[in-house]
């Protein structure tokens, strides 16, 4: 019997964190958060794509503020066209019950920072600079919505049709960030930025 390839078994291993982040009580969410990211991080070190990384340039962190702030305009514009058209009976506010679990006055703000950077840190870290690396050889740029898709995918386990459809978004954000920037310190610039953003400095819904 062959040896599961480390890719595989890190790749289990990070499905299995994020099914158990979507499935947790919401009053352990954050924790879960930091568990899950946690996975990521080990995995894609385990894999090579997660290691100290070189300052970055001013090309890389402009990169990744354009596309924080395109990502920002995308959600305030897709916001106002829920609300307008209401999809399904889907309004902004179907929005919330997602940016509580992070902005929660009960988590105080430099919780809220940490949880946003580890997100940013493990999501990018995995989807961009282990599975997104892996494909873009044989796909290019078609790797963004591939990876998107996948994390999409697991995302319907929160049983949340606009955290699906939003993490869609972002994740094919933040890949053609990666290909354009040329590594995941242009991504996750984005992401960490949006998250604030989002999540912290003015919520859209």
């Amino acid at each position: 019997m062959k040896p599961v390839p480390r890719l595989a078994f890190g790749t289990v291993a990070v499905v299995a964190s994020m099914l158990v982040l979507f499935t947790v009580p919401s009053e352990y969410f954050v924790a879960a958060t930091f568990g899950s990211t946690t996975v990521m991080m080990v995995v894609a070190y385990a894999l090579g794509a997660f290691r100290p990384a070189r300052r970055p340039g001013t090309k890389t962190v402009a990169v990744g503020i354009v596309s924080a702030v395109a990502l920002y305009l995308i959600f305030y514009a897709g916001a106002s066209a829920i609300d307008s058209f209401h999809p399904l009976g889907i309004t902004a506010a179907s929005e919330s019950p997602i940016y509580s679990l992070i902005s929660s006055p009960s988590n105080p703000i430099q919780l809220q920072v940490g949880v946003l950077l580890f997100d940013s840190a493990g999501y990018e870290s995995f989807f961009r600079g282990v599975l997104q690396k892996r494909l873009a050889p044989k796909l290019g740029l078609g790797a963004a919505p591939v990876v998107a898709l996948f994390d999409a995918g697991l995302h319907v386990a929160t049983l949340n049709p606009v955290w699906v459809g939003a993490t869609f978004v972002t994740d094919l954000v933040w890949g053609i960030t990666y290909h354009y920037g040329r590594g995941s310190q242009s991504s996750f610039a984005s992401h960490f930025l949006w998250d604030v953003a989002i999540f912290i400095i003015r919520p859209v819904m």
